[in-house]
Parts: C-alpha cells; structure tokens; sequence
C-alpha cells in the first residue's frame, strides 16, 4: 500500500493519554476538562431531543445558531458577519480547519504554519498535495518575527495558518501582530485561517485580537471556533467557521460532502444556551483562578514558567531538573510519578526540543492540588 501519509502515526494526544491510563497517572495531557457541562445545556439538548430535532439539520447550519454566532463575533470585534452566507456550523473546528485545506490548498500550493503547531494542520495540507513552510518560535516567549515570516512568503504562498490563543503555547498574538499580519498580506490573494477556538479563554484582562476585528484580514479570512472549548463539551465535536461569502461558498462546496451537517439537537440547545452572554464572557475569570491557583502551588517547584496569556495549557521549563530530552522525560513522568504532559517537541520543526512540557490545568481544584503536589516533589 502507497500511504498518503507514511510519516503520520498515532498522535501524541493519544499516546500519552494511553500512557496515563496505563499508569493510573493524572492526565493533564490531553486537553479537555475533567468537570461537567452547564446543567442547563445539557437539559436543553435533551429537551430537543424531547421535542423531535433529531433529523438532519440544515446544511450550513440552523439558522438561529448561524444568527447567534453573527451576533456574538459581531458584537464582540465590531465585524459584520451575514448568518446566511457567512457562518457555518461544524463538526467541532479541526472539521472546518480540514475542510478549509481542502477547499483551497492545490498541489505545489505553500501553506506558512507556525510552529510548534497544532498537529491536524500539517497532515491535512500534505494530503492535498501542498507543501508546508514552517516558521519556528521558541521558548519562552514564542514571539513571531514578522520579517522571517516575509522571507517566507513567494508567488506560491496559498495560506498563512495563525492560533491565537496558542496551542499548545499558551502565547496569544497582540494587535500589533495582527496590524503587520495585516501589512503583509496587503495587496496578496493570501488566505488566513485563524484558528480562534480559545478565544474566550484568555488572561489578564487581554482583549483577544481576533482576525475579525481587522479590516484588512476579514476579506480574506477564515475564523474557525469551537463550543467544544467554550462550554467543556469536547465531546460533543461542534464548532463553526467565519468567512466572506466567496470564501463560504467554496468551504460550503466541500462541507456538504464532508459531513453535511452536524449534530441537530446540540445546535438548538447552543443556539438557546449562546443567549446569555455571560456563559462565555465569563470564561477568562473561570479558568485565570485554576491557572493562578496551579501556578501558586508550583513557585517553589524546580519547574520555570510564564504564566499562560490563553488557552488552557501552561508550559513548565524542566531544565533545573534534567537534561532529558522532553519526550524521555514526560513518558519518565507519567511511568514513575503518576503525571502525564504532552512534550512540545513533537510539534517543532525538526523536533527542535526546548526542554519544556505542555499541561492542561483545565481541571477540577482537587486534581490541581494532587497535581502540584507530584509536581513539587519533583
């Protein structure tokens, strides 16, 4: 067999969440919490259910989900989103990511990504054929050169990848990013896909600069988010995208082959649950006290960090402890110490390793404490 991906296997995600269970270890690996949905979402999808929404929904997307979400991403960055050409309902982000590649990326096409990088990008370019450019970042700040992001850009250059906030990073791009971001691709048939999932999860009183606010990348922009992230429902799959209408009509092209539409009754009770803002405005305070609490219990550890400005992932410098590379040292963590992390090498380029690790603290008090207490004692 020819394989269309001989360099992929199983994803680190995977592995080490595999490993954790072997282990009877914490797993602050993979990134979804260990706590409860919303009563209340879950009683309004059962409720839709109750109430018969159990066949296919609209292609794109139930209208007033479309027309909440134009609502929210309208309100919150200023933009002008239609919910009729504009929005489409997914199956979670990393669906409307792969259907963006797809729709988009020829052979021969340069798509630039940012690495470390979440891991479905890379393989979703190289299964249509196009050619990735990767621009590194390193620890501890994994601040963007805009000028070697320029060398980078040639007559081939289809797409720029950006995640902001950064998985599995934590960093978060500033307007000033966005503003040379948006310098650079001026007078360009570029696209951006800005994977915006952690979007409301973001620290210190950030404003999140989403693509949407700036004039000049909305033209030309995908915005992929996800009610996975937002509401603790990783499991359910359900995301969106944003884009121009002469963007979505190519996304939508291949959307309806792909899954066609997603899951009926969770888009009518998203759509009912999005009503009330402070479901999701409240999220940067909810999860800023589990960082700030995880953070306090490790300031004596030997680990070294920078609190995270977004997302739930904080990155832990090792090097006071070993000099091990980070994937021997997460595996020797999780064996020996019953704690799993995800080693931030295996999405670098070349597997340039920083002696760091990524862990999710999007967890409930008392496995925060059990975690920092292993950690301490490290």
């Amino acid at each position: 067999m020819n394989s269309k991906l001989p360099q992929v296997s199983t994803t680190i995600f995977t592995v080490m969440s595999k490993l954790a269970s072997q282990h009877d270890a914490i797993n602050l690996s993979q990134g979804f919490p260990n706590f409860g949905a919303s009563p209340k979402l879950i009683d309004l999808v059962t409720q839709a259910m109750q109430k018969g929404y159990n066949q296919y929904a609209p292609m794109p997307g139930l209208p007033s989900l479309r027309e909440i979400i134009a609502h929210k991403t309208n309100s919150l960055y200023e933009s002008n989103y239609n919910p009729e050409t504009e929005v489409t309902v997914t199956s979670g982000a990393t669906q409307a990511i792969f259907t963006i590649i797809a729709a988009f990326v020829h052979p021969g096409d340069e798509v630039i990504v940012f690495k470390p990088a979440y891991d479905s990008y890379e393989p979703s370019i190289e299964l249509y054929g196009g050619t990735i450019v990767p621009v590194q970042l390193s620890a501890p700040d994994f601040n963007v050169d805009w000028q070697d992001v320029a060398s980078k850009i040639t007559s081939k250059t289809k797409m720029i990848i950006i995640n902001t906030p950064h998985n599995p990073t934590g960093s978060v791009l500033s307007k000033d990013d966005m503003l040379q971001l948006e310098k650079l691709l001026k007078n360009t048939d570029i696209i951006l896909l800005s994977d915006e999932v952690y979007e409301h999860i973001i620290f210190d009183e950030q404003q999140h600069q989403s693509a949407a606010r700036f004039p000049g990348l909305v033209e030309r922009s995908f915005i992929t988010g996800s009610f996975g992230k937002t509401f603790h429902t990783t499991g359910w799959k359900m995301g969106y995208c944003l884009a121009p209408e002469a963007l979505m009509v190519e996304f939508r092209k291949v959307h309806q082959y792909n899954v066609f539409c997603t899951s009926h009754p969770m888009q009518y009770a998203l759509a009912e649950y999005l009503k009330t803002p402070d479901h999701y405005l409240s999220l940067p305070d909810f999860y800023q006290k589990k960082r700030d609490l995880f953070l306090s219990l490790l300031k004596d550890s030997r680990f070294t960090f920078s609190p995270a400005s977004g997302t739930y992932f904080q990155i832990l410098g090792y090097s006071k402890i070993t000099d091990e590379g980070d994937m021997a040292f997460a595996e020797r963590l999780t064996k020996e110490h019953k704690i799993a992390s995800i080693p931030i090498s295996v999405f670098n380029l070349n597997q340039q390793d920083d002696k760091v690790l990524r862990f999710c603290f999007a967890k409930t008090e008392d496995t925060i404490k059990r975690a920092a207490d292993i950690l301490c004692g490290i």
